[in-house]
């Protein structure tokens, strides 16, 4: 029996979409936007953050030397700046809760920065959630199997008792190998909550 809920973070709650956020900011030439997005959002360094072996200040000049000194302000803010109040997914403050008043307990498990503490308090739907566990805090990211187990010893789970939401086929796949039940994420969240209620989740609300 499913009594937990296990949220990704980033294209599940919260928007990231690097391409968005460049539009976002102003930064509209092609040139311009190609060069960010591969020195800074598909940028080795980015991928450090979320293994918690580079802070944003410490990223941020290794960053910067590879890009054109007219774009280091729009780069610098974008780096700090990304997650946005605004920027959420429809719906998916309106399913955690009605879960949450279900009874069900929930939970946070994203790769990301060690920054996340600071941005994810900005959101409303954070106030739903019985723990978290952060890739850079653990120095551990999906898919790695010592997550997953390292998140049931942490909180005092049952494996089967999980379910885990991910964009990412692979770290649900990871999920389920080590005995929970996932669901991919495509960005609808009608469809989310079908696919709980199908699984056996009891949602109150809609």
């Amino acid at each position: 029996m499913i009594k937990n809920i296990v949220f990704d973070m980033g294209r599940v709650l919260i928007r990231f979409d690097p391409e968005y956020f460049l539009t976002r900011e102003g930064v509209h030439d092609p040139e311009d936007r190609a060069v960010i997005l591969k020195e800074l959002f598909h940028s080795v360094e980015w991928a450090m953050m979320d293994r918690g072996d580079l802070s944003e200040d410490k990223a941020e000049p290794l960053v910067l030397k590879r890009i054109p000194e007219r774009l280091h302000s729009k780069t610098s803010y974008l780096l700090y700046n990304w997650a946005q109040r605004k920027d959420t997914i429809p719906g998916m403050y309106e399913l955690v809760k009605d879960l949450k008043e279900s009874g069900y307990g929930i939970y946070l498990l994203s790769n990301a920065s060690t920054a996340q503490p600071e941005y994810w308090k900005q959101y409303p739907v954070s106030s739903f959630f019985d723990g978290t566990m952060i890739s850079s805090a653990e120095r551990c990211i999906k898919p790695s199997d010592e997550i997953y187990r390292r998140f049931i010893e942490r909180f005092c789970l049952e494996p089967d008792e999980c379910i885990f939401i991910d964009d990412t086929p692979s770290n649900v796949a990871a999920a389920i190998a080590n005995g929970w039940d996932g669901i991919v994420f495509f960005g609808d969240a009608g469809e989310c909550r079908r696919l709980l209620e199908m699984k056996g989740v009891k949602i109150k609300g809609l």
